[in-house]
């Protein structure tokens, strides 16, 4: 039975990473291990190492990417469904369209209040600066609560569901926020409640 590939490796992280592969010692084949660690921020986090190709365990999968063995476990099977390895001006990333379920789902119990000075400058901040910035990927996002110093934020349109989504909010509203309202906005949380759930807490000390 044919198995459909889980992962996309990019044609220059494959070479990257067969390379790195080839400097492992004795004439053993390596194989690629990708594992879903845990949760960072928005994204999951990911355990890659090369681990002798006999080393695989009974509810590991086996992908064959050229020259290349990859393997994970059955478990992280719709975890990385769909991703893509690929290779950035800051090394290897993983390009995943999934995103960790988050406490916040649905938004229903989001604490704090829209209420207040600081809430609605933050409200006019998102809405005469972040906004058109986004807009040109038909995207918008909008105020939800201010709790304390942490800021609720849900995004809108061409942002909802897509897997770039945490990466916009993370690289540019959250360090916009933090900027602008220094002391005052600590945190931003996003409850979009993206196609495979909502993402969860930024941690900005997490930054990479």
């Amino acid at each position: 039975m044919a198995q459909m590939q889980v992962l996309t490796i990019t044609p220059d992280a494959l070479d990257m990473i067969i390379k790195l592969r080839d400097q492992e010692p004795g004439e053993e084949e390596f194989a690629l291990s990708i594992e879903v660690a845990g949760v960072r921020g928005l994204q999951y986090a990911y355990d890659l190492a090369f681990v002798p190709l006999s080393d695989q365990g009974e509810d590991w999968l086996l992908e064959r990417h050229g020259d290349l063995s990859v393997i994970f476990p059955a478990r992280d099977v719709e975890k990385l469904d769909g991703a893509t390895l690929e290779l950035t001006d800051s090394g290897l990333a993983m390009n995943n369209p999934n995103t960790p379920s988050s406490p916040f789902q649905g938004a229903v119990d989001v604490p704090g209040t829209l209420d207040g000075p600081l809430a609605e400058r933050v409200a006019s901040f998102l809405q005469n600066s972040i906004n058109p910035a986004i807009a040109a990927h038909g995207g918008a996002t909008e105020l939800v609560s201010i709790d304390g110093t942490t800021a609720y934020l849900r995004l809108m349109g061409g942002c909802q569901g897509c897997g770039l989504a945490a990466v916009t909010l993370r690289q540019g509203i959250e360090q916009a926020l933090l900027d602008a309202f220094q002391d005052e906005i600590t945190g931003v949380v996003d409850v979009t409640d993206h196609a495979s759930g909502t993402n969860p807490y930024y941690d900005a000390a997490h930054a990479h």
